[in-house]
Parts: structure tokens; sequence; C-alpha cells
């Protein structure tokens, strides 16, 4: 890789967002939420990892946190991959989407 392109190499987010994604993960109302949805506390550990190597990138250029970086954003964009949609989408509108809604009779759910 040239040199020049690896100094200009950005992070995918700027490193306050790390440090406030962080702050959010450690917070009462999220360890509640977090144990109420799963039954367990939240790992907060990998936003300050992520945060420390974006730091670390900014401040000295290190490759290593870099690829740290890039491998951590890696992982979380295939994680959030894996679900399936909630719903089905739509390839067409209803045929009917045109006429007035009938009042009197119960909607679907």
């Amino acid at each position: 890789m040239d040199r020049s392109a690896e100094i200009s190499w950005r992070p995918p987010r700027a490193c306050d967002n790390y440090w406030s994604e962080f702050r959010h993960c450690k917070s009462l109302w999220n360890h509640f939420h977090h144990y109420y949805t799963y039954g367990t506390s939240p790992s907060c550990q990998q936003w300050q990892e992520d945060y420390n190597n974006c730091r670390e990138w900014e401040k000295h250029r290190d490759t290593e946190a870099k690829e740290a970086l890039q491998r951590s954003e890696r992982n979380r964009v295939a994680e959030q991959k894996k679900f399936t949609p909630v719903w089905k989408l739509r390839q067409d509108p209803p045929r009917d989407w045109h006429l007035p809604l009938n009042q009197e009779k119960p909607q679907d759910s």
C-alpha cells in the first residue's frame, strides 16, 4: 500500500463516536435494558478497545491499531447482517391501495 494512502486513511467513525458508544454501553439504563432483554450485562470492552485503537491511530499512525479497528468494524457489520428481517418487504403495493379505508371493518393487525 502507498504510504500517502495509509496516512490519509480515516477511521470509519470519529474517535469521539467510539467513546460515546462506550459511555452509552456503560450507562445504568443500558445495563438495565440489556439485562432485561438478554439476561446478562452488556460487554463494553470492544467499544473501549475501538476507541483506544482509534486514538492510537490518530496520535501515532500505528498500523496494528488501524488493522484492529478495521477488523472490529468488519465484525460489527457482519454481525448486523446475520439477522433476518421481521417483516416481508413488499415488491408491489396492494391492489386496492387507492380505495378508501372501510372504517367499520376491523383492520388486520
